[in-house]
């Protein structure tokens, strides 16, 4: 693998948080649990963010990790988000004892520090935030088909960060580019950080199949290059239409990173636009596995 350029980098360091348990990997936990272990023992480990768990599964996890946690300071304790599902109450109470034990003693060293909720109205946004506990990040999903200012104002104000779901495993799950365009930009707008979920395998828009089936139906999917510099060209008010086309854009080259920045047509990023990127604008993203956008980014040449 050769040396990332800088701006790749920044970009792309822990990047990819790891749902190997959902479709269309869909692994049992043990499973899942190796895979997570062997990629932060590779070359580009650098590029893994945390492991994604529900909070119904957390005793689960922790009978399957126990042999593969780390138990000394001198390695990275692993970081781990939990999908708070219906009951966000119950979750957090999952979240606090996992943590107070994994803190403490010979249980292993890890640590949730983000919890992801659902909410589809103002108040539900309110409502999933004050759910969390102290010093763990909440993100929350809400839906984009209709204008989700109000919703993202929201989210603002509660001191938490949004969750857009951009794509699964059929076609009609990837919300158009107008939506994703919208959402990014009044993300933008509102000083809203984000993290992207679901049909983002790969670096760049193109036509793809939609699960691991020899069989399986293609449809196009969004590259997840092309999601994160929309929300980088959106912090640096690149205006909504051009938004929709880096959206789309496909071409291989079309984004070229070197030592002090990404550019695009005639649109540039220098490190510090990057940097503020990944800290308050677009965050991570979602995805069942770790080793096809490794591979892909590979491919054309961005490591």
């Amino acid at each position: 693998m050769s040396a990332p350029t800088t701006a790749a980098r920044i970009l792309l360091e822990g990047l990819v948080d790891y749902a190997g348990l959902f479709p269309p990997a869909e692994l049992d936990m043990a499973s899942a649990v190796r895979q997570y272990a062997g990629h932060l023992a590779e070359e580009a480990a650098w590029m893994l963010g945390r492991f994604i768990v529900p909070a119904a599964r957390l005793d689960e996890f922790e009978t399957a990790s126990a042999a593969h946690l780390p138990r000394t300071t001198d390695r990275a304790p692993w970081r781990l988000s939990v999908l708070a599902g219906a009951d966000p109450a119950d979750a957090a109470g999952r979240v606090q004892a996992f943590n107070e034990r994994h803190g403490h003693g010979p249980a292993g060293r890890a640590s949730i520090d983000t919890m992801e909720l659902r909410a589809a109205d103002a108040a539900a946004v309110g409502k999933a935030a004050r759910s969390v506990p102290p010093q763990v990040i909440p993100y929350i999903e809400i839906p984009i088909v209709d204008d989700p200012a109000a919703l993202i104002a929201a989210i603002g104000g509660a001191g938490a960060r949004a969750k857009i779901r951009t794509g699964g495993v059929t076609a009609e799950a990837f919300p158009p580019p107008a939506q994703v365009a919208r959402f990014i930009r009044l993300c933008a707008d509102a000083g809203v950080p984000f993290k992207a979920t679901a049909g983002l395998h790969h670096p760049l828009r193109g036509e793809y199949r939609l699960t691991y089936e020899p069989a399986a139906p293609s449809g196009p999917m969004y590259g997840f290059l092309n999601v994160f510099l929309a929300a980088a060209f959106a912090a640096a008010n690149l205006g909504l239409a051009q938004l929709e086309t880096v959206l789309v854009e496909s071409a291989v080259g079309a984004f070229q990173f070197d030592e002090t920045g990404v550019s695009w047509r005639k649109h540039r990023l220098d490190l510090d636009d990057l940097r503020h990127l990944r800290t308050r604008a677009a965050v991570a993203f979602g995805s069942c596995s770790f080793a096809d956008p490794v591979a892909d980014l590979r491919t054309i040449h961005l490591l």
